[in-house]
């Protein structure tokens, strides 16, 4: 049996691919979830492979719940415990305000984004919890700072989305807490990745990054430290806390 085990939803780019390797470099053996790109999904793995305990892939839409649940079945067949979860998996449609968003894109955004995260966080706690006989474990979710700006003229959908992943990561530290799971969130701002390309908006990394007060674009290895702190006995008081990573912003 592995020593630890950690499953990165949404691994096949940008933080959630950061996060992987990290974790790898941190000693665990790393599910690697993916839902469409398996070319980019192998490709991570040949990395985490490389550099350490290696991985497994794991395909599932996260907010199918026969899917997630299969996942983890995977998990427990193939690894033989779980002891972290990042759910990093998640969507955002092009810009648009509220007036123009229909009930389509609205279903589609939460099922994957809230929804996944939940029945994510529902399938570790039933693994990790003291009370179900685990041994206890640690979750972190990504949010967004847009939960906190609330994204008026551009993506209030999203930006309400990662809302919930901040209540329910609050709400969840605290049922869990005296089971020996902690469940914390990073609350990322500008990050230079390419989950920016289907916003609608040209160059918008390049346009913002000078206004924040670093004067730059986060990376996806500065978000993915955090991450990794939070997973960490370094962080072994932390529960329901969000942690931005914004630059100031």
């Amino acid at each position: 049996m592995v020593e630890k085990v950690a499953l990165v939803t949404g691994a096949s780019r940008g933080i959630g691919a950061a996060v992987a390797r990290r974790a790898v470099a941190a000693g665990y053996t790393v599910a690697l979830n993916y839902r469409r790109d398996e070319t980019a999904a192998r490709s991570v793995l040949r990395d985490l492979d490389a550099a350490g305990p290696g991985g497994l892939l794991v395909r599932a839409d996260v907010g199918d719940e026969a899917e997630v649940v299969g996942m983890f079945e995977t998990i427990d067949r193939e690894l033989g415990r779980l002891d972290a979860l990042v759910n990093n998996a998640g969507i955002l449609f092009p810009r648009s305000r509220v007036v123009d968003v229909d009930a389509a894109r609205l279903t589609e955004l939460y099922r994957v984004n809230v929804t996944g995260t939940f029945l994510c966080c529902r399938e570790a706690v039933r693994r990790m919890s003291t009370r179900s006989g685990g041994s206890g474990g640690a979750i972190v979710n990504v949010s967004s700072v847009g939960s906190k700006a609330g994204g008026a003229g551009f993506f209030v959908d999203y930006a309400s989305s990662k809302g919930a992943i901040d209540v329910l990561t609050k709400g969840l530290g605290g049922e869990v807490a005296a089971d020996g799971v902690r469940v914390n969130a990073v609350r990322p701002g500008l990050i230079d990745t390419d989950i920016h390309d289907g916003f609608g908006i040209e160059n918008w990394v390049e346009r913002v990054a000078p206004t924040l007060p670093m004067g730059r674009a986060g990376t996806v290895d500065e978000v993915a430290d955090a991450v990794l702190w939070l997973l960490s006995d370094a962080a072994r008081y932390c529960t329901g806390s969000i942690l931005d990573v914004t630059g100031g912003g």
